[in-house]
């Protein structure tokens, strides 16, 4: 069947036009940043406790979970992937973090250490980047954190085979009431399964950003030296 002549010119200005109508979506999305700024002088010499200083910020701030982070890892093939976890500790050491060994995450920092984490709180127009080496925490310091948790999450760490392929959701929940009918006392302690634990990013590497107008944001980095000590650095927005 012979096409219509002009037909696929006309094909291609629906899609230029199609690709203009989502364009024009997107940028009207426009926010100009005038909550604070940033320097060298104003920024604190450890980068540990510029950190604390805008995450207490950030809790008494308006933002639900100041400590949720976006966590990025690479396997083998140095492919690229990220998720939302919770901070759940931090001091001059690294960042803590608790998660199942065997999932996704917990295969590829087996293999590469090498990991960045990314904080946003669009209230206080901040962000932190932070990269560094993981490793994984003891079975001590993972029992005593697994023993805090709430009885219903203890079950589904258990529960859950992380990142692996589900038949359904019923499945899911048929698994999370077995176990819970096999810990049926509320002071029968559910151990911590094998699989599960903690996590600590110890960082070399530390970027603080603070949104400024015209997309003229403030970028304090650190960056560790083989000393110990943290040099810093203004970088262009």
């Amino acid at each position: 069947m012979p096409v219509p002549y002009g037909s696929g010119i006309m094909h291609k200005e629906n899609q230029f036009e199609e690709m203009s109508d989502n364009f024009d979506k997107f940028s009207k999305l426009r926010q100009d940043y005038d909550q604070g700024s940033l320097s060298k002088k104003s920024v604190l010499p450890n980068p540990f406790d510029q950190f604390e200083k805008w995450y207490e910020e950030a809790s008494r701030s308006t933002i639900k979970e100041p400590n949720a982070m976006v966590l990025s890892t690479s396997g083998g093939n140095g492919r690229a992937s990220s998720r939302m976890v919770l901070l759940k500790g931090f001091d001059e050491k690294g960042f803590l973090f608790y998660s199942n060994y065997r999932s996704r995450k917990g295969q590829e920092m087996a293999v590469n250490p090498y990991v960045s984490a990314l904080f946003f709180w669009d209230v206080l127009e901040q962000q932190i980047r932070i990269e560094g080496t993981v490793e994984r925490l003891s079975a001590e310091e993972s029992d005593a954190y697994f023993k805090l948790r709430p009885r219903k999450s203890q079950i589904g760490a258990v529960a859950s085979a992380q990142s692996e392929v589900l038949a359904s959701r019923e499945q899911l929940e048929e698994k999370f009431d077995q176990i819970a009918a096999d810990y049926p006392e509320e002071q029968q302690e559910i151990p911590r399964p094998e699989h599960w634990g903690g996590y600590r990013i110890s960082p070399y590497y530390f970027e603080f950003w603070q949104g400024r107008r015209s997309r003229l944001h403030d970028r304090i980095c650190f960056n560790q030296r083989p000393d110990g000590i943290w040099s810093v650095a203004r970088l262009s927005p």
